[in-house]
């Protein structure tokens, strides 16, 4: 299967005109709004029209309805007509299979299509699934925003276009099911302002394994052999630092949000301190948890060094400051003793021991304390040593860290 890709931005294109937001007046050249060719046969587009051959036309209604182009025909290949029923329409099945004339399957010159619901409302088409004569699979949604949901038992893709900026965690969740493997192509759709530039969506399509492809050029399932040349080695260690309210625990969110396998571990408990109710905190928990896909596992411990043990899949850790106000707790060593001092050196060698020898993908989000005033009190002078030294530690361990100020991603060179 061979798709060209005519446009790859928005509905109204990237940059978007007459928009005056920061990613458009940066964005350099024009990403034309998205419209997709398979094998030179099937046309899908933003305006939800799918183009058949050189000349036919087949708009998809807002009533589910495949209404024809003037001539009342479908034209499939060269020189094939298929002629439809005395209404002019080709009309969608209840399994959401185009039929043609008789109403028997769509065979559009040997290309099945099927219109897939939207997971925000499946009153909506979220998309298509076409299969190819040579059996080739290919996902594309039906408009920005729009999340296709694959029917249960449907085949692996092996070219997947999703709106990523839209919703990521779509593409985990295909992952999970199984729908998008290493052999498949995933690929960027409807590419706009909704990021602040390409460089950054190009830096989120390297964590998620997406391409991101130019107006002109074509994508073929060729490339899945390539691809899992560049799937990401394990283990491989990020530490996303920041300030409070600096976007840090969204930015790492974002980075798995392609991952089938995430298990989220918080160390802070659900209630305030010391066990009582916090309406205020336990609103930030539940804000963290709406915006958290699903079908993730949450698992609450401070026993990190038990979990990186044993870790599976991707582990999401938020966060390190409150992983050591709690080990300072259990330890003792708010006191300042000895006693207490040297409990919670062997807890913090432990930590950064099994950070070390993790065998999986982790991202652990931590704040980034000395950038503020110096605490006024000894205990919290104390926490801000504590966690900018466990925090120099970590990173001299892992592959990646970055800082986030603003909701913008610095990257933090080693050495």
């Amino acid at each position: 299967m061979r798709v060209l890709v005519e446009g790859s931005g928005g509905a109204d294109g990237w940059p978007q005109p007459g928009c005056r937001c920061a990613s458009c007046l940066r964005h350099e050249g024009r990403r034309e709004r998205s419209t997709i060719v398979v094998d030179g046969v099937v046309r899908l587009g933003v305006d939800g029209v799918v183009r058949l051959g050189v000349d036919g036309v087949v708009r998809l209604g807002v009533d589910g309805v495949v209404r024809l182009g003037v001539d009342g025909v479908v034209r499939l290949g060269v020189d094939g007509v298929a002629r439809l029923g005395v209404d002019g329409v080709a009309r969608l099945g209840v399994d959401g299979v185009v039929r043609l004339g008789g109403g028997e399957p769509g065979d559009v010159s040997g290309y099945r299509i099927r219109q897939l619901a939207d997971a925000h409302d499946p009153a909506e088409p979220g998309g298509w699934d076409i299969t190819g004569p040579d059996g080739g699979r290919l996902l594309y949604p039906a408009r920005p925003g729009a999340v296709p949901v694959p029917p249960e038992g449907a085949a692996a893709y092996d070219i997947a276009f999703l709106d990523l900026l839209g919703e990521p965690a779509q593409l985990g969740l295909l992952r999970a099911r199984g729908l998008v493997t290493g052999n498949t192509v995933t690929a960027v759709a409807f590419a706009d302002h909704r990021v602040s530039a390409e460089g950054e969506l190009r830096r989120r399509c390297g964590f998620w394994q997406a391409q991101l492809s130019g107006d002109g050029e074509a994508v073929t399932t060729a490339r899945s052999a390539e691809k899992r040349l560049k799937a990401r080695r394990a283990p491989w260690r990020v530490l996303v630092l920041g300030g409070a309210r600096s976007g840090k625990s969204a930015q790492a969110e974002l980075r798995l949000a392609g991952e089938p396998d995430v298990t989220y571990v918080a160390t802070g408990a659900a209630e305030g301190a010391g066990g009582t109710e916090d309406p205020e905190w336990a609103a930030r928990v539940a804000a963290h948890r709406a915006r958290r896909p699903a079908w993730w596992r949450t698992v609450e411990t401070t026993d990190l060094a038990g979990v990186l043990a044993g870790a599976r899949g991707a582990l999401l850790i938020d966060g390190i400051g409150t992983w050591l106000a709690a080990a300072m707790d259990e330890c003792g060593a708010w006191d300042g003793s000895a006693e207490g001092a040297a409990r919670l050196t062997a807890r913090v060698a432990g930590l950064v021991g099994a950070w070390r020898q993790a065998g999986a993908y982790v991202v652990a989000v931590s704040d980034e304390a000395g950038l503020g005033v110096v605490p006024g009190t000894r205990a919290g002078r104390m926490f801000r040593d504590e966690l900018g030294w466990l925090n120099q530690a970590l990173a001299a361990e892992s592959e990646e860290a970055e800082l986030v100020v603003a909701g913008r991603v610095v990257p933090l060179p080693a050495g």
